[in-house]
């Protein structure tokens, strides 16, 4: 025997207009799906164009008669369990704060791969890097990046002038002397330090 939906706060059209503003699809199509059988539309139909079979239907029609249209939206799930209790994790950020001993851990600053190790003396428990990097960044860590290999310093417009200014032309075998004026939006400006 089919369920009666017994809420009537909300007809089958103004289901269809909350159905539109709903931020969830799937309240959405939810609500479409009970306004189709508030319709009178058989159930094994309204389930097939809702995209489910008829026993979730009635189950979401419990939820919709118990709850209403907030009913509808999915429950949040709860996950795993995370692998450190919120006292561990504090106690991770503050060994971080601390930093290492070099004579006891033997390392001048802590990597992701220190702490795994930490981590697994302490606690007991096997952490890959990428997990201790994920837990550091929930604490507001952030890893530090070198400059790579190669990457020079920014040259700056002033830089940039300076060194025009005082190098000298290399054509081949020719030097040409450094100019005396610089060019400025294409209009020559005589250099203020040059005596002629």
């Amino acid at each position: 025997m089919a369920i009666e939906i017994e809420r009537r706060e909300h007809t089958a059209a103004d289901l269809r207009r909350l159905a539109c503003r709903a931020a969830s699809p799937a309240q959405a199509r939810r609500m479409l799906v009970i306004a189709l059988v508030m319709e009178g539309v058989d159930r094994t139909t309204a389930a097939k164009s809702g995209g489910m079979d008829r026993q979730t239907l009635r189950d979401w029609v419990h939820r919709y008669n118990a709850e209403g249209i907030a009913g509808l939206v999915d429950r949040p799930r709860p996950g795993r369990r995370p692998r450190l209790s919120p006292a561990q994790v504090a106690e991770l950020a503050a060994i971080v704060e601390t930093g290492p001993d070099i004579a006891v851990d033997g390392v001048v600053r802590w990597r992701c791969v220190d702490l795994k190790g930490v981590a697994a003396d302490r606690f007991d428990v096997a952490l890959s890097e990428r997990q201790v990097g994920r837990i550091l960044n929930r604490q507001g860590y952030r890893r530090l990046k070198p400059r790579p290999p190669g990457a020079e310093r920014p040259v700056t417009f002033e830089m940039r002038e300076a060194r025009t200014l005082r190098e000298p032309i290399h054509h081949g075998d020719q030097i040409e002397e450094a100019p005396t004026h610089r060019q400025v939006g294409g209009v020559g400006t005589p250099d203020p330090t040059r005596t002629i």
